[in-house]
């Protein structure tokens, strides 16, 4: 019964915006660290960006820091990944996943992704 579900992905142009969620239920975040990942075709899975439960620990990645930023909204169970000044580089399917507590390497319940394309 948990579940992550992420939304928001689609087309913008290099330079664009996207809001990503990461809508939870069977669970309350602010009991979890949620990690953002990304899959380019071709490419290993890496890590974007994680937020601990308590909020006091944010991690990104050295290509999105500046751009992107990781934040919560406890009220409505869900995590958003606002992404800014897009390059086409970016362009992957997202996921999130949940950990206890604190950013690791051995996250869990994992969503399908969504995806976002940058291109011109």
């Amino acid at each position: 019964q948990l579940q992550l579900v992420e939304s928001g992905g689609g087309l913008v142009q290099p330079g664009g915006s996207l809001r990503l969620s990461c809508a939870a239920s069977g669970f309350t975040l602010n009991n979890f660290a949620i990690g953002w990942f990304r899959k380019a075709p071709g490419k290993e899975r890496e890590g974007v960006s994680c937020m601990s439960s308590s909020g006091g620990s944010k991690n990104y990645a050295d290509s999105v820091k500046g751009r992107l930023t990781i934040s919560r909204d406890n009220a409505k169970n869900t995590v958003y990944l606002q992404m800014n000044s897009l390059k086409p580089e970016d362009t992957a399917v997202y996921y999130c996943a949940a950990r206890k507590r604190l950013c690791g390497v051995d996250f869990g319940s994992w969503g399908q992704g969504t995806q976002v394309t940058v291109s011109s």
